[in-house]
């Protein structure tokens, strides 16, 4: 079975999300949020990093749970002390922030899923890349997105952070089309 050459390194957790998750159509509200999170801790970092420390997250953040999260200012302390997370305080803050944003857009009308999808029209975007090589680190969209979202009180939420979310949560799919889950 053939995927896309950064999944083959070895580490089970990253061929597992790359296999389960990455580039796949994601609607779930939690795991959004969960996903631009663990991608905010991720910058700077490597992937594998974060994944090693994702059982670890979701315990310290309440699962991701916005309604909870939103309310951590509170908890940062605790949270700055806890070894088993990246304890960078301003990725937290923006997390924190992040889920108050979240909630206050459910409160207007508006899921953090439909606030995502409407931008590619609630349909993935799928890239034809031969190679890993070809995938950008960020494009016109993600750029647009980023706009929008610091417009609306999102923070960390650049053109890089934002594209590897669309990536991750399978907005945009950037499986090479050798990859298996290219035609998913």
């Amino acid at each position: 079975m053939e995927r896309c050459s950064w999944a083959n390194t070895g580490n089970e957790l990253l061929k597992e999300y790359h296999d389960q998750e990455w580039g796949m159509p994601c609607h779930d509200e939690h795991k959004l949020f969960e996903l631009l999170s663990l991608e905010i801790m991720q910058a700077g970092l490597s992937w594998q990093t974060v994944l090693n420390k994702r059982a670890a997250f979701k315990t310290a953040f309440a699962d991701f749970d916005v309604k909870q999260v939103q309310n951590f200012q509170a908890k940062l302390p605790q949270l700055m002390v806890n070894k088993a997370i990246i304890r960078n305080q301003r990725k937290l803050l923006a997390i924190i922030n992040n889920a108050q944003v979240v909630v206050k857009l459910a409160a207007a009308g508006t899921c953090f899923n439909d606030y995502m999808w409407q931008f590619v029209d609630y349909q993935p975007i799928v890239h034809q890349y031969q190679t890993h090589t070809e995938v950008p680190s960020t494009n016109g969209l993600a750029k647009k997105i980023s706009q929008q979202m610091k417009r609306d009180g999102f923070q960390f939420a650049g053109p890089v952070i934002t594209y590897s979310f669309l990536q991750a949560a399978g907005l945009i799919n950037d499986h090479v089309v050798t990859c298996f889950r290219h035609q998913h």
